[in-house]
């Protein structure tokens, strides 16, 4: 998406033939811009899955089981899983699956959320700047003043954009940032 269209297509060819030999039928992303790609741009012959998806389907079945994870937590909608894919509830089935969490919403959530400023490549180019209203710190703004002490991610992308900017406005002892995968490891009944 950032305009090496030939190389993109190149990749995927290689990767699906690939994927092919190695008898690969389903896929799982840690990435929502991998899940897109993957599920949106690649061949159709792969089922194709955002982890979230995945932990949700294993605490429903009862193969992961969950203690208390005190804490209010909410949580951000990342692009490419929601807005371009349309998947809001895996990650929220997860949360209010673990006993102790209080979800609470931000006002712009779901396909109303606003990014993590990470997409388009600023991430990696910082065309936007750091700057007291960039959107990191004014989502981590808005997390706080919706009452959470945990903003929970499922994009690594987001994670460290949000990471940096609790960082910058001076808020590492009321907000902390983690991923989804992390709160359900955290929660995790020890056998």
């Amino acid at each position: 998406m950032l305009g090496e269209e030939s190389l993109f297509q190149w990749l995927r060819e290689k990767n699906v033939q690939a994927f092919k030999e190695l008898g690969v039928k389903k896929i799982v992303t840690l990435s929502p811009h991998s899940y897109n790609a993957m599920k949106n741009n690649y061949s159709n012959e792969f089922e194709v899955f955002h982890y979230t998806q995945l932990l949700r389907e294993l605490i429903k079945a009862g193969k992961l089981n969950v203690k208390e994870f005190k804490a209010k937590v909410t949580y951000h909608d990342p692009c490419f899983l929601g807005r371009y894919n349309d998947e809001y509830d895996a990650p929220r089935e997860i949360l209010t699956a673990i006993p102790g969490v209080e979800l609470i919403e931000m006002e712009r959530n779901r396909e109303n959320a606003f990014c993590c400023g990470g997409g388009g490549g600023n991430f990696y180019t910082d065309i936007l700047g750091g700057g007291k209203d960039s959107p990191s710190r004014i989502r981590v703004r808005e997390a706080y003043a919706a009452g959470a002490n945990v903003l929970a991610v499922a994009c690594p992308i987001c994670m460290l954009m949000f990471a940096d900017a609790v960082k910058t406005e001076g808020m590492e002892e009321e907000l902390v940032v983690k991923d989804i995968s992390e709160i359900v490891k955290e929660s995790l009944v020890q056998s």
